[in-house]
């Protein structure tokens, strides 16, 4: 059940408040904080003083307190939606075909770190892992998140289109931190000869993954664990991928998953994770970082200050790179994010190869 297909009018009408507000915040406030910006005759140096800069202008409490209040707008929206239709989302997760053709493991045992716990990140209210219904609330979430610019999953295709490389015989493809699969299920058309694992700390998420999958009749395979020690036998994967996971560990968990995926990887194998880069522009990179209080995100800096190219180099990898990627239409784009007047994530893929025996 696609539970935007039963909104009421109410519901839509708040829903397209939300979204509108959203869009206007990217595309109409945050220019005009630049151009207030540009008035003072700044040249910020590095993301510090532009950061000092930013918190003297006129525009930029607003700027500042819509972004927040726009995402708890966002998830009382969207939580009051699936909330009203538990019972029956509730009865839907259930409903897993007797044959299903692909697989569903989870882990009552499994200890979730308690950076993972610990806080609402997003400011979602209970988070992803709380209940079978967060996983629902967040999916529903993500579309506006995304501007609605990712329905059909078109961002997690361009990357997977884009990013990833082309492997005809490939047997064993993993993405970690695969939420309720809006990640893992364009990885079964890309490599259909290759069992598609999707792992994920969240047990509610996963469920979600699974049954989605069965409905569409994609032969995944969704495990409950840790993307730091997945359990999987070394050298048995040809690619492994994740999307807006790191970013959302502590740097040693950062770590600690690069460094196993590293092991996941067969000789001639390809890391590909979707995640932000800063662009280089101070006062822009400054939003960004400021982003990470506003959206409880206490892990964001964490992500910047490790230098996962030479992580990479260091756990065996060769050719790491970070790429930029446009996630409204061309994925991979080393020549830059180009210029964009709007505020938006600085997408970027980190690349690497595990070097042939």
């Amino acid at each position: 059940m696609d539970i935007e297909k039963r909104l009421t009018l109410d519901e839509r009408s708040a829903v397209d408040f939300v979204l509108g507000l959203r869009k206007r915040w990217a595309d109409t406030v945050y220019p005009a904080l630049t151009r207030e910006y540009a008035a003072t005759g700044g040249q910020a140096e590095d993301i510090a003083e532009a950061g000092r800069a930013l918190r003297e202008l006129s525009l930029y409490p607003w700027f500042s307190h819509l972004e927040r209040v726009q995402q708890k707008m966002l998830w009382k929206t969207a939580g009051d939606a699936v909330l009203s239709r538990r019972d029956e989302l509730a009865e839907q997760l259930a409903a897993i075909p007797a044959q299903p053709v692909g697989s569903l493991q989870l882990d009552p045992d499994l200890a979730l770190p308690d950076w993972y716990t610990d806080y609402d990140i997003h400011i979602q209210p209970g988070g992803f892992f709380s209940d079978d219904m967060s996983a629902y609330v967040y999916e529903f979430g993500a579309r506006i998140v995304m501007l609605r610019d990712n329905d059909g999953y078109k961002f997690h295709k361009l990357f997977t289109d884009t990013a990833l490389p082309d492997l005809p015989a490939a047997t064993r493809v993993v993405d970690i931190g695969c939420g309720f699969g809006k990640s893992t299920r364009p990885l079964a058309g890309r490599y259909p000869t290759a069992q598609i694992i999707g792992i994920d700390l969240a047990a509610p998420g996963l469920r979600l993954a699974h049954a989605e999958a069965e409905a569409a009749g994609l032969a995944v395979d969704y495990r409950q664990g840790d993307g730091r020690a997945t359990g999987l036998q070394a050298g048995s994967c040809d690619v492994v991928t994740g999307t807006m996971v790191l970013h959302e560990m502590p740097a040693e968990a950062i770590q600690e998953t690069i460094a196993e995926a590293a092991r996941l990887l067969r000789p001639g194998g390809a890391l590909r994770f979707l995640e932000f880069q800063l662009t280089g522009d101070p006062l822009r990179d400054a939003t960004v970082y400021e982003h990470a209080e506003r959206n409880n995100e206490p892990f964001f800096h964490a992500l910047f200050g490790s230098d996962l190219v030479a992580l990479c180099a260091e756990v065996g990898l060769t050719d790491a790179t970070w790429t930029p990627f446009d996630e409204r239409r061309n994925g991979m784009q080393p020549e830059g994010w180009g210029d964009r007047s709007e505020w938006h994530f600085p997408w970027a893929v980190l690349s690497a190869t595990k070097p042939e025996a």
